[in-house]
C-alpha cells in the first residue's frame, strides 16, 4: 500500500476536470512508467472517454483489453484493433523504460522509486463544435515537456527539459502529424466512442450523501458518493450562503462500477452548538436541477467513536477508509489499482 501510495503523491499534472458544459467530451490516454516500485506494474496504458475507463493495458498482462461492453462494439469495424493495441503498448512500455534512465541520468540520480507519466488526447464540444488537444509529459509528479498545439512545438517547464524540447521541436514531421491527430484523427474517435456509449456517458446517477465524523472535535464531512457524470458541485452552505471558511474540498474519486464520489469538510470548532441547525451541505449535478440538500443535523451524523467494524453507506459502499484518511482504491484489485493510480484520479 506505501508505493501505491506514494503513487498518489507523485502525480501532480494539469489535469482540469470541472463544472462545464455537459455536452464537451474528452479522450484521455494516461502512460505510466515506473522502477523501484515494488508490487506495482513497471508500466501502464489506460484509455478514458468522458472519464471513464475504456481500455487497459500492463507489463504483467501483457494484454490491451477493452473495459465497456460498446467498445468492443466500437472497434468492431478495425480489424485486429485490440492485437494492435497490444502491440502499440508494448512498444511503448519499451520506449518508457529507456525513457527513465535517460531522465534518471538527467536529473543526476541513481536508485529510489521514479515515475514518468504522458497524458494525451483531445476534447469536443458537440454543440459548439470547438475541439482541443494536448499532450503533457511529467517525471516525478512535475510537468517536464508540453506540446503547444497552436505553434506544433514543445515547452520545456524545467532546464532538464530544455535538451528533449530541442530535439522534439527539430522533428517537424512528427510534430505535424501530432497536430493532425489531435485535431482530426482523435477527434474522430472521440466521437465514434460517444455514439456507441451514448447511454453510458450521457447517463446521470444522483449519489447517496452521508454526513462523517471521525471524533467529536473532527470536521464534519459531507460524502457523496455514487454521482454520475463528475461534473458537481458539492458545497457547505450557512442560511442558504455558501461558505468557503473553514472548508476543505477534496478531490473527485473514482468508484469501482464507474461512478464517483467526492468530500468536502467543514470545520466547526468555532461554532456554536445552537447554530449547527444552519449549516447545510449541498449536492448539484449538472444536468438535474433539484439539488441534494442535507441539513447539519447530529442525529444523522455517521461516526467510528469507539468501534472497530468497518462502517458502510446507504449504497454499501466503505466509509471506513475515510475515517482512516486513506483512500478507498486501495481496496481495489490490482488492476483497478493501476488504472485509478495511472489516471491520477485516486
Amino acid at each position: 500500500n506505501k508505493s501505491l501510495l506514494l503513487l498518489l503523491f507523485f502525480f501532480n499534472m494539469n489535469i482540469n476536470i470541472s463544472f462545464y458544459d455537459f455536452l464537451r467530451h474528452s479522450l484521455r490516454n494516461f502512460y505510466t512508467a515506473s522502477t523501484g516500485v515494488p508490487n506495482f506494474p513497471e508500466f501502464v496504458a489506460v484509455g478514458l472517454v468522458d472519464d471513464v475507463q475504456t481500455e487497459y493495458y500492463d507489463s504483467n498482462t501483457q494484454r490491451a483489453v477493452p473495459k465497456q461492453d460498446w467498445m468492443e462494439k466500437a472497434t468492431a469495424d478495425e480489424a485486429g484493433y485490440w492485437d494492435s493495441q497490444t502491440q502499440i503498448s508494448q512498444s511503448n512500455e519499451q520506449i518508457f523504460k529507456v525513457r527513465i534512465d535517460t531522465l534518471k541520468k538527467r536529473f543526476n540520480q541513481t536508485g529510489g522509486v521514479h515515475i514518468v507519466q504522458v497524458m494525451y488526447g483531445c476534447e469536443w464540444d458537440d454543440e459548439t463544435g470547438d475541439t482541443n488537444g494536448f499532450s503533457q509529459h511529467g517525471y516525478d509528479g512535475e510537468d517536464f515537456v508540453v506540446f503547444d498545439l497552436r505553434t506544433k512545438t514543445w515547452i520545456a517547464p524545467t532546464p532538464q527539459a530544455v535538451i528533449t524540447k530541442h530535439k522534439w521541436d527539430r522533428d517537424t514531421g512528427q510534430n505535424e502529424y501530432l497536430y493532425h491527430y489531435f485535431t482530426q484523427e482523435c477527434i474522430d474517435w472521440l466521437k465514434k466512442y460517444v455514439g456507441y456509449g451514448r447511454s453510458t456517458l450521457l447517463r446521470t446517477d444522483l449519489p447517496s450523501v452521508s454526513l462523517l465524523q471521525k471524533t467529536p472535535s473532527s470536521p464534519v464531512t459531507c460524502h457523496a458518493s455514487g454521482f454520475y457524470p463528475n461534473k458537481i458541485k458539492l458545497f457547505w452552505t450557512r442560511d442558504g450562503e455558501e461558505v468557503h471558511e473553514d472548508v476543505d474540498h477534496g478531490e473527485i474519486l473514482h468508484n469501482h462500477d464507474g461512478t464517483f464520489q467526492k468530500s468536502v469538510d467543514l470545520d466547526l470548532s468555532s461554532v456554536k452548538a445552537e447554530d449547527w441547525g444552519r449549516y447545510s451541505c449541498v449536492f448539484q449535478l449538472y444536468g438535474v436541477m433539484e439539488d441534494i440538500v442535507t441539513k447539519l443535523d447530529p442525529k444523522v451524523i455517521k461516526t467510528n467513536w469507539g468501534k472497530t467494524e468497518i462502517e458502510r453507506d446507504g449504497g454499501g459502499k466503505d466509509t471506513f477508509g475515510l475515517f482512516a484518511g486513506f483512500a478507498l482504491c486501495l481496496n481495489k484489485s490490482q488492476e483497478e489499482k493501476s488504472a485509478v493510480l495511472t489516471t491520477g484520479l485516486c
